[in-house]
Order: structure tokens, then C-alpha cells, then sequence
């Protein structure tokens, strides 16, 4: 680094190639890196002293930074939060010659400016000045500060408006609001960090003066555009209006007050949820009867992920989803991100199989969306089948019996996926049931049949009710030629107790029936009846090692419990002046007796354990 003097011609800065420039005068010059030295000591070495300094910087390209927002006074801010509007008015006024502020502020403002101007100055060698000098100070800055005193903002990102329209709507609120506006209009549909504006604000807080107040502000605009719509429209980074807001905390005052304003505003977003949606989905019956009537019908009902407002509805009660079907019955037929239709939901759903159910109003309402299947192929009787709603597949095959026969893409009927979830009361009702013999032995993309998925399942009461139907084909192989036989054998351990567990009893049913094999060879079979036992007994003996190792930590536990007891216990020893000095307080009595036997017991049997 070297520094020289420098004459009074203007300054011309020296820079290495694609370097940042600089028009300023510039009295030391610095090296960046090694290639640079010599280049600065030649430099040096044939200036004369009048020339001006060189700056060697990196070659880096020049970068807009973005200026960070200026933060809001603390001043202006307490006025906002307090709703102070003269103390506001005096600091959006200062410097025009207003009088001094102790004839028309607050004490709180003059406190504020004491304690503000006071603590201004920092640093070493910076002198106190008095209050009264710091609030002479403020009231002579410049004109133009007004407007950058109200470019400030909080850690959200709000403006002073912001912060009025959410802190209160009483008439100081209200005058604060319209000082705000008088000085900067701007900021009525100014966003903060979240993309709110002060009217999404007020509408949250559920500040329905100032949500009023805000409006006919932007009415009063007279800019040839209708500033109303324009405000009511703006959605924030959630795509969500004021209307969204007043929804949410359940203020139906605010919603009449939106929609009187903007009838068509329950139409927005285009896409994403809607305030119908969401109206539902709180249970706002009240609300939701609001948007209806003042929309006049012109409203979205969509909702996330593809949603609509009978998605919502179906989860939400029999009355919601019975007015969505009157409203707007094409909604049975829309289907979400993951392909699911509203009767896919209320399918999932609980005791749905009595008439007036919310899945069979849907049912009632659109008959053929039995027949729409979701992302993954699976249709509402697939859906009822996961949840074991047997009688929600009744409704169901009482409305369309050939929905029976209905494949996921998996190749799977409802009682494919009965079987694999070990849904026992599907399984028996259809075995019982005539109309469905004729899908007891479909089978899926991998070949198997219901019975070979109860096999693997290991449920023993789903096996018997499919072995007790003689319609069920005993000897179909699936893709890999096992046939039901092999897969029983495959879940058959040699081990203690092998003959009381479901898959022995399962294997020795089908040998006892003749069920036969598949057609691969016998040695080929064992070999990998072998390999597949190898890798379960593996298995099994980790598990078994697990659980051993916790149940000695349990024991051990138990010992020691009953040990201690041994020396302390239950009401102590007598005294030993006492006759029978060192004897138990309670011998003799039949609760301590029986706590001994219990005690000695568990610590015998814990010995043992271990």
C-alpha cells in the first residue's frame, strides 16, 4: 500500500480492466493481488507528484445492490400503534411552521421527543444537548422530510398505514389514517413483506370502520380508474383478498360490507382457494350463506390442490354438503391433484351407508362419479374397501352392482384390497353374498387371487371364509407359479409352537382339501423355500435378540425394585426401646402380609427370568 499527494487538477482513476470506476479524488492506492504490485511500482516510479492516485481494484462486474428500506421511525411508529393523530399530524408537519408541538400534541410525544432527541447523539466526544434544543431541532428539518419520514417500515415490512388500519378503528385511528393518506396516497395499496395492504390488515384485525374508511379513501381517489375494485382485487403472496381475511376470523360484518363493495369479489383467485372454500372449511355456515346470496351467484369454488368447495363440504357435514349439491351439482364430477373426487372422499368417511349420508347424497347426486377412478385407478369402492366401510360397498352395489368388478390400475377388485389390508368384514360379506361369486377369482396384474393376498396377509379368518366358499379355485398360480399352497408354505417356520401359529394351521387346511402345488419342480421349490426360511430365521433371531436384551432390562429392573424393598418398608421400624425394638410398624396386619408375599414372589421371579 502506498498514499501520495495529490494537486488540485480533477482526479482520473487508473483501473485494471473490467474493474469497477470510481470519479472520486482518491489518496491511497492499494495492490489487490500479487500481479498487481509491479504494475503499481512502475506506476509510482513515473507519475510526477501532481498526478493523481491510482486504484487498483479486482476485476469483479459491477453489482446493483438493492438498497435496503429505510426503518420507520419510532416516533411515527408509537403514534400509529397509539392512534395519536395530532402527535402524527405534528411529525408529518414539522418544518412548515406549525406551532411549537407543546401547544397541540400528547405528553406522550413530548416525552417521546425528550427522550428521542436526548439519546441521538453516541459515540465518544459527542455532547448532550438539551430537550428543549433536540424537539427546535425536529421542528426545523427540512420540508421534504415528511415524505421520506413515511418511506420507513416495520420488520414486516408495513408502512404507517399498515400499522393504523391494524392497531384500531376509532376516530383518532381513523384521522390517522387520513393524514397518512394526505401525504402519501401511495401507501393505501402499498404491500408489506407478506404482500398485505392496509386494507388486508384492517380486515384480519377485524376493523370493519376502518375497512369502510379505507374504501371511500380509495373512492375519494380520482385517478379515472375505479380504485375500489383495483384495492379489493389485490391479493397477497397467498393469493388470498381482504375478503380471505374477514373470512378467516369469522367477521360476517366485513364480508357484507366486501361484497356490497365488489359482488364479483368471491370470485378471486382465479385458481387457488376461494373464500367459499375456505368459508367451508372453517364451518362458517353463516358466511357461506352470505357469499352465495351477495355474489348472486357469480363466485369461485375452488380450492388447494385442485380442491373444490364439495371436497370441503363432504369433510365437513350432511347441511354444507347438501347446499354445495343444490348450488352447483357439476361439482361431484371435478377431481383434485391426486385425482380424487368428492365421492372418493366420502367414501374414506365413517358410517356412511344410511340413507341421507353425506356419501350417499353425493352418490344420489351424480351416480356415474362411482365409476371415476383417481390418479392411481383407484375408485370409491377401492377407497371404502382401505377403510373397511363395508357398508358403504353395500350402498354402493346396491346402486351399480357391476361396480364390483372394477380394477385399480394395479388389476385389483375392492376385494383384492380388502384381502391385502386384512379388512375381515368386507372379505366374509362378500364371500357370502352370490352376486359376487363371480369375482372371487379374478386376478390381479401379479396373478394372484383374493385368496392368495389372505394367504400372505396371514389372517386365518379371511383364509376360511374364502376356503369355505366352494366357488373358490384352490389351485391358480400367480405370476411367479405359486399357487396358494406354496405361499402357505413359504409363511411356515420349523419352531416351537409351529403348529399353533395361522400360517401351519392355513398350510395343513390346504393339504388337507388336496390343494395342489405349482408347476415348478419339487428341488427347485425347497431350494427356494430354503433360501426365503434362511433369511426369515435371520431375521427373526435379530428380533429376538432385541427383545430378550429389553426384557432383561425390565427384570433386572424389577429385581432390584423388590430388593430395596427389603430394607425400607411401608411404615417403617419400631423404635428400639420398644418392647420388639426393630420389628416392622405394620407386622402382623393382612395388607402387609400380603405385600411381603407379593414382593418375595416378584423378586423369585425375576431371579429366575434372568
Amino acid at each position: 500500500m502506498a498514499s501520495r499527494s495529490s494537486g488540485d487538477e480533477p482526479s482520473s482513476l487508473l483501473m485494471e480492466e473490467n474493474a469497477v470506476q470510481v470519479s472520486v479524488d482518491a489518496k491511497l492506492t492499494v495492490a489487490a493481488g500479487r500481479g498487481n504490485c509491479q504494475q503499481l511500482k512502475d506506476l509510482l516510479s513515473t507519475e510526477d507528484s501532481k498526478t493523481m492516485l491510482v486504484v487498483m481494484a479486482p476485476s469483479i462486474q459491477a453489482s446493483t445492490v438493492k438498497p435496503l428500506p429505510e426503518v420507520m421511525s419510532p416516533l411515527l411508529l408509537s403514534s400509529a400503534c397509539s392512534g395519536a393523530w395530532q402527535d402524527l399530524e405534528f411529525l408529518l408537519n414539522r418544518g412548515h411552521g406549525q406551532p411549537h408541538p407543546s401547544m397541540n400534541s400528547s405528553t406522550n410525544i413530548l416525552d417521546l421527543l425528550t427522550a428521542y432527541g436526548s439519546h441521538s447523539c453516541s459515540g465518544k466526544g459527542a455532547s448532550m444537548q438539551k430537550a428543549s434544543d433536540d424537539v427546535e431541532a425536529l421542528l426545523n428539518l427540512p420540508s421534504g422530510s415528511t415524505v421520506s419520514l413515511l418511506d420507513g417500515v416495520t420488520i414486516e415490512g408495513g408502512t404507517a398505514l399498515h400499522v393504523v388500519a391494524t392497531y384500531g378503528e376509532s376516530d383518532g385511528f381513523l384521522r390517522s389514517a387520513d393524514i397518512i393518506h394526505s401525504k402519501a396516497n401511495h401507501l393505501l395499496f402499498a404491500r408489506n413483506k407478506n404482500g398485505d395492504t392496509p386494507l388486508h390488515c384492517a380486515a384480519r384485525a377485524g376493523m370493519s370502520r376502518m375497512v369502510c374508511h379505507l374504501i371511500t379513501l380509495a373512492r375519494g381517489e380520482n385517478t379515472g380508474v375505479n380504485r375500489v375494485k383495483e384495492l379489493l382485487e389485490i391479493e397477497n403472496i397467498l393469493k388470498e383478498t381482504a375478503l380471505h381475511q374477514a373470512v378467516r376470523i369469522g367477521n360476517n360484518d366485513i364480508v357484507k360490507l366486501l361484497m356490497e363493495e365488489h359482488s364479483e369479489l368471491a370470485s378471486f383467485p382465479k385458481d387457488g382457494t376461494s373464500p367459499l372454500y375456505l368459508a367451508i372449511l372453517l364451518e362458517e355456515d353463516i358466511i357461506v350463506e352470505t357469499l352465495y346470496n351477495a355474489s348472486h351467484m357469480k363466485l369461485s369454488y375452488s380450492g388447494k390442490n385442485g380442491q373444490n368447495a364439495l371436497h370441503a363440504a363432504v369433510l365437513r357435514g350432511t347441511e354444507l354438503t347438501k347446499k354445495l349439491l343444490e348450488w352447483n351439482s357439476d361439482l361431484t364430477t371435478q377431481r383434485d391433484e391426486n385425482g380424487s373426487t368428492p365421492l372418493h372422499f366420502a367414501a374414506a368417511l365413517a358410517q356412511q351407508s344410511q340413507r341421507g349420508s353425506i356419501c350417499w347424497q353425493v352418490l344420489e347426486a351424480n351416480s356415474a362419479s362411482l365409476y371415476q377412478s383417481d390418479c392411481n385407478g383407484l375408485f370409491p369402492i377401492h377407497v371404502a374397501a382401505s377403510v373397511g366401510e363395508s357398508g358403504t360397498i353395500t350402498m354402493f352395489l346396491n346402486k351399480s352392482p357391476s361396480s364390483a368388478g372394477l380394477q385399480d390400475s394395479m388389476g385389483r377388485t375392492f376385494l383384492h384390497v380388502a384381502a391385502e389390508k386384512r379388512k375381515v368384514r368386507i372379505v366374509s360379506s362378500a364371500c357370502r353374498n352370490r352376486s359376487l361369486l363371480w369375482i372371487l377369482n379374478i386376478q390381479d396384474n401379479d396373478g394372484n387371487t383374493a385368496l392368495h393376498l389372505a394367504i400372505q396377509a396371514r389372517s386365518l379368518r379371511m383364509f376360511c371364509a374364502l376356503l369355505g366358499n366352494r366357488h373358490t379355485h384352490l389351485n391358480l398360480s400367480n405370476n411367479i407359479g405359486q399357487t396358494p399352497l406354496d405361499i402357505s408354505l413359504y409363511g411356515v417356520s420349523p419352531g416351537i409352537f409351529d403348529d399353533q401359529i395361522s400360517e401351519a394351521k392355513i398350510h395343513f387346511a390346504l393339504t388337507v382339501v388336496n390343494a395342489r402345488s405349482g408347476g415348478s419342480r419339487r428341488d427347485h421349490f425347497e431350494e427356494n423355500y430354503t433360501r426365503q426360511l434362511k433369511y426369515d430365521e435371520t431375521e427373526q433371531l435379530e428380533k429376538l435378540k432385541e427383545s430378550t436384551q429389553t426384557l432383561c432390562i425390565g427384570v433386572a429392573l424389577i429385581a432390584t425394585a423388590t430388593f430395596t424393598v427389603t430394607f425400607a418398608l411401608p411404615g417403617g421400624y419400631k423404635a428400639d426401646e420398644h418392647i420388639n425394638g426393630g420389628t416392622p410398624t405394620l407386622a402382623g396386619r393382612y395388607a402387609f402380609d400380603a405385600f411381603i408375599i407379593a414382593s418375595t414372589f416378584s423378586f423369585v421371579l425375576s431371579v429366575m427370568a434372568m
